[in-house]
């Protein structure tokens, strides 16, 4: 069972030629976001794993939850479920400009790349608790397709 993750090239390569194929009127398949404010969502999700975005603590509970999920996820290699909850500070529910979110995503996921070939990504997420390079790699990759799938790419 292949585990796609963001530190392959060829996984990294596809994602990005996915995001290159929406359009400012891709249509939705589910959810509340519109294409832009998914590519927006996208981008602050990995600005929290290069820590230019802090998440809020939470509470014990949610904490075992995020971290069975994790482990979940990579056993089953399944994908994130449709409308999930999310922190507050990650939902973008305003207009915004389409090609300057695609833009800004893909440089931001430039950066991330970059951030793991330094080894500089942190060993915590307030969700997911301890976290690897290949934790990041793998659960960004998930959380990308998720999205690009709504949107049909």
């Amino acid at each position: 069972m292949v585990r796609k993750n963001l530190n392959n090239p060829v996984h990294y390569q596809e994602i990005v030629d996915r995001i290159s194929r929406l359009s400012a009127i891709s249509p939705k398949k589910w959810g509340k976001m519109n294409v832009c404010q998914m590519l927006k969502h996208c981008d602050l999700v990995l600005q929290v794993a290069l820590e230019k975005l802090e998440l809020p603590r939470i509470n014990l509970l949610f904490g075992s939850i995020g971290i069975c999920t994790k482990i979940e996820m990579y056993v089953f290699n399944n994908g994130i479920p449709r409308n999930m909850p999310t922190f507050q500070k990650l939902i973008v529910n305003f207009e915004c400009d389409f090609d300057e979110s695609k833009t800004n995503l893909l440089k931001t996921l430039e950066e991330f790349r970059k951030a793991c070939h330094k080894n500089r990504l942190p060993e915590h997420h307030r969700l997911f608790g301890k976290m690897t390079e290949k934790d990041w790699t793998f659960l960004e990759y998930k959380h990308l397709d998720h999205h690009l799938k709504q949107f049909n790419v």
